[in-house]
């Protein structure tokens, strides 16, 4: 599971964005200032930083010059929209630059997207005898293909990178269908049943109530 540290001064816009990538499947932690997260980033490894600019202790700009020695892809996600700043953003070593006040879906958008540029996640996973090839799209169990369905593939590998994640039906939609589940859909209920079947993941993929599904793994 990707692991993000949010870093702004302002408390509500950390908190929402937290939640927000929390369904998205994402872990997420926060700091306030730039001194908390100097601290937690010495601590603790981060996939991923978005951080403001302008914060009490020390700013974003300072900041990033200790993050990009340790390799961590960093977002600015900041009020400041000049185009000065954000090319003096971008050429501080930041992968993006995102304007307050932003849409949720876009940031995660951006997220995916540096994500995908820096993913380190496994491209081979076992689980109860089951091997599944990620560049190939193949799924074995003792060497005999098991024939899954593209989305149901995409669900299943959705599943091994977000384990023991409880995953909200809408955020599934999403990410593996890739648009807005209609009210009422049971799409992904069945897709999830026919998984189960094919795959004897039955006793991992646990139903969350009033969420959606959640693949236990120990990782």
């Amino acid at each position: 599971m990707n692991r993000i540290l949010v870093v702004d001064d302002e408390k509500p816009i950390a908190s929402l964005v937290r939640i927000s990538l929390g369904n998205a499947g994402y872990q997420c932690e926060m700091a306030f200032d730039g001194e908390e997260a100097l601290e937690m980033i010495g601590q603790r490894t981060y996939d991923l930083i978005l951080l403001d600019i302008m914060m009490p202790q020390i700013d974003g700009m300072e900041l990033l010059e200790y993050i990009r020695p340790l390799g961590i892809p960093v977002i600015f996600m900041t009020a400041k929209s000049d185009l000065k700043d954000r090319v003096k953003g971008l050429r501080s070593g930041a992968e993006d630059y995102i304007v307050k006040p932003f849409e949720i879906p876009e940031l995660i958008a951006r997220v995916e997207v540096v994500l995908r540029r820096y993913r380190k996640a496994q491209e081979q996973f076992d689980i109860d005898g089951l091997h599944v090839d990620i560049p190939s799209r193949r799924v074995e169990r003792e060497g005999a293909e098991i024939q899954l369905t593209p989305k149901e593939f995409d669900l299943l590998v959705l599943f091994l990178r977000t384990p023991n994640t409880a995953l909200y039906r809408e955020t599934i939609y999403e990410r593996v269908w890739e648009g807005e589940m209609e009210f009422g859909s049971k799409t992904v209920d069945l897709h999830v049943q026919r998984l189960r079947r094919k795959t004897g993941l039955g006793d991992r993929i646990r139903s969350v109530s009033k969420v959606g599904y959640r693949l236990e793994m120990k990782i």
